[in-house]
């Protein structure tokens, strides 16, 4: 008896979470399961049997959604939501395999890390989440001449969106722009409403290039705020007990050149 090879089917789809649980419900529909889900524009394999391509619909995402309410706790779907920021190559498909198995299983599958796809997405979460908490520690707000306080970071993880809760609520008394020079987006807040901004790479303005207000761009007080920041911080440091190791496992260097302490 000749054993078959195993057939590859490969999903197609647009990148989105709408996108990838339109996946899930055309999956279902056609009783099709992929082992490859490639966003449009990847790099196809050179062998595969069946070709799909998704078709994102809010409708059929709305549905699959709301039969992961029915499975999942808050908890675990923030999970899946806050794994999806990590832009991870693999993320597509190991949610794929998660909700799949979410939706099949007799009880809830949020706390069974022997599952090996379960036990990967709790670590891409906290590896995220711990993102978050950084964008927190090391913003560096500098405040431009039409009052605007200006930030800007370069995550490896897409986690400014976990953060801007955080500053409406700490700083809904001025107006500011945080910045993701990465992804080259961004939050406005304008004293009433957040807005997704975003600007071209033919931009000249320079602080979207530099990530820092040029002194012609700052509040007039705002040179004085950083050389007393930068003195404060310098006074702090007791010079026996520095720890070069310790201190950049605290303050990655990654960070670094957006720190109003680390510049000159």
């Amino acid at each position: 008896m000749v054993k078959q090879d195993s057939t590859l089917t490969v999903f197609v789809y647009d990148g989105t979470f709408d996108g990838l649980l339109t996946a899930v419900f055309d999956a279902y529909f056609r009783k099709t399961f992929p082992e490859m889900l490639l966003k449009e524009g990847d790099t196809m394999p050179l062998f595969y049997d069946n070709l799909f391509t998704v078709v994102t619909d809010e409708e059929k995402a709305g549905r699959v959604w709301r039969g992961l309410q029915k499975k999942l706790s808050s908890s675990a779907l923030g999970c899946l939501t806050q794994s999806w920021l990590s832009e991870l190559p693999h993320i597509g498909i190991l949610l794929f395999r998660y909700m799949r198995k979410a939706i099949d299983a007799p009880c809830s599958i949020e706390t069974n890390f022997a599952d090996a796809d379960v036990l990967e997405l709790v670590q891409i979460w906290k590896k995220v989440d711990w993102e978050r908490v950084r964008l927190l520690q090391f913003v560096r707000f500098q405040k431009a001449i039409d009052g605007t306080f200006f930030a800007a970071f370069e995550p490896t993880f897409n986690a400014l969106p976990l953060t801007i809760p955080h500053f409406k609520d700490r700083f809904s008394d001025q107006k500011w722009l945080i910045y993701d020079m990465k992804r080259q987006y961004g939050y406005y807040y304008d004293l009433q409403q957040v807005i997704t901004v975003y600007f071209d790479e033919e931009s000249h303005l320079s602080h979207l290039i530099t990530g820092l207000l040029d002194e012609s761009l700052m509040d007039k007080d705002e040179k004085l705020f950083q050389q007393l920041w930068k003195t404060y911080f310098k006074s702090i440091a007791i010079k026996e007990r520095l720890n070069p190791r310790k201190h950049k496992q605290d303050m990655p260097v990654r960070y670094w050149k957006y720190l109003t302490e680390k510049q000159r």
